[in-house]
């Protein structure tokens, strides 16, 4: 037997653009960047992703925090990241344009920009819609420990 068909609607259910100047800015928010959502359950109807942009503004850092559950992902557009993490902040990498970050449910960490004259500009892709972000107060650790990122398949870099 046959099961009834329901066409779906495409042209309303299908692919989204938002425009760069449409982006919303009513996110919750960490001292010293910007974000600004382009991807959410109420404008895309996504149920499972959440993105949007991070500006952080040049010379400056964030304040330390983690978004929960929430895997993120960041992608850096042009700047130079440098990124800390651990319960004092105590490790540190840096990415650079085109560059990919992974932080995982509940890691505090602090983006900060390593450029004095330049804005830090990344795109950020988040694994759900709430818009978890527990803001911390951390005394860092100093000078925190270079961590270079390599994985089974990439060597880690020669040391000077």
């Amino acid at each position: 037997m046959a099961e009834a068909f329901s066409p779906v609607d495409w042209r309303e259910h299908g692919v989204k653009i938002i425009r760069a100047g449409q982006l919303d800015s009513n996110t919750p928010q960490t001292p010293g960047m910007q974000r600004a959502a382009a991807i959410t359950q109420a404008r895309t109807g996504a149920s499972k992703l959440w993105a949007g942009t991070v500006t952080v503004h040049a010379n400056a850092k964030t304040g330390a925090h983690h978004h929960g559950e929430l895997e993120s992902v960041i992608y850096v557009v042009s700047g130079r990241a440098r990124m800390r993490w651990g319960e004092r902040l105590e490790f540190s990498a840096e990415a650079g344009p085109g560059d990919f970050i992974y932080v995982p449910p509940f890691v505090p960490h602090q983006e900060i920009n390593a450029s004095r004259h330049e804005p830090l500009s990344c795109v950020v892709v988040r694994s759900g819609q709430e818009p978890v972000v527990v803001n911390l107060e951390v005394t860092p650790a100093e000078p925190p420990e270079e961590v270079y990122w390599i994985d089974n398949l990439h060597p880690a870099p020669p040391h000077p």
